[in-house]
Parts: C-alpha cells; sequence; structure tokens
C-alpha cells in the first residue's frame, strides 16, 4: 500500500469525528459522527490554524459580501481582524461551533479543542465563546 494511502486511512480511522449540520441552536453546528471520548481533539487537521492580523483598514477595499463574510467567521477588534493563513475557501469546521454556557469542549493552552466529557454520536459540539474568547458575547 502507498505510504500516503496508509497514512490517510488512519488519520480516517484514528482523528475524523466531526461533520457538519442543520443545529437547533444557530444555522449550522459541528456534530459528532460516532463517540468521543473525553480528552480527545475531535478536530484535528492536517491545515494550518495559523492566522494573520490584517488592518480592518485594509478591508475597505474588499467587495461588501467577502468583507461580511470575514466578519462572521473571523476573530475580529476594532483594529485588526485575525484571518487563516489558509485563506476563506479551505474550511476549518471550527468556525461553526455553536455557543453554550454548559458547553463540550474547550481550548486548550495550545489552541486545539478537547472534549471536556464523553460526547455521543449525533451530538452537537459546543464551546463558551465568552471563556474562549475573553468578552462578553450577547445574543438576540
Amino acid at each position: 500500500m502507498h505510504k500516503s494511502k496508509k497514512f490517510l486511512l488512519e488519520h480516517l480511522k484514528n482523528d475524523v469525528y466531526c461533520r457538519l449540520g442543520v443545529s437547533k441552536i444557530a444555522g449550522v453546528g459541528v456534530f459528532a459522527l460516532r463517540d468521543i471520548a473525553k480528552g480527545v481533539h475531535p478536530l484535528k487537521t492536517w491545515m494550518s490554524n495559523k492566522e494573520l492580523d490584517i488592518d480592518r483598514s485594509e478591508l475597505k477595499k474588499l467587495p461588501a459580501s467577502v468583507r461580511k463574510h470575514v466578519e462572521m467567521f473571523c476573530f475580529y477588534d476594532d483594529d485588526k481582524v485575525s484571518i487563516p493563513v489558509c485563506g476563506m475557501n479551505t474550511m476549518n469546521m471550527a468556525i461553526y461551533l455553536n455557543h453554550s454556557k454548559t458547553p463540550n469542549l474547550k481550548f486548550k493552552r495550545n489552541g486545539n479543542l478537547v472534549a471536556l466529557c464523553d460526547i455521543k454520536k449525533n451530538e452537537e459540539l459546543t464551546i463558551d465563546y465568552d471563556k474562549s474568547f475573553g468578552e462578553k458575547h450577547i445574543f438576540d
């Protein structure tokens, strides 16, 4: 068997836990494809999670629809927006994690997400936005 094929099959067997789906919380959410044990990093990926800070004034040159997309899915403050270095056409499922005050995932110091408890197949994965991003989030 080709080394890359073996590596990919191992990844599928050991690292793929999630899918996107329609959320009862809000829009699209992340759901367990299979049971996830406490302590597992269910969104392990080969994609870089590194981000580049872009001055918000530079975004004004972009089409309005692209600016809205960036603001919806990227972390930002008054001065800058943190955009994945892989661009916006490559997806990181973590951007679809919905907020919960009783989350089943949390960020570790290294930026990886870890299961806080055992998560059952088809259960939605959530994080606490306030704890994860260090600010108060208010939802209508």
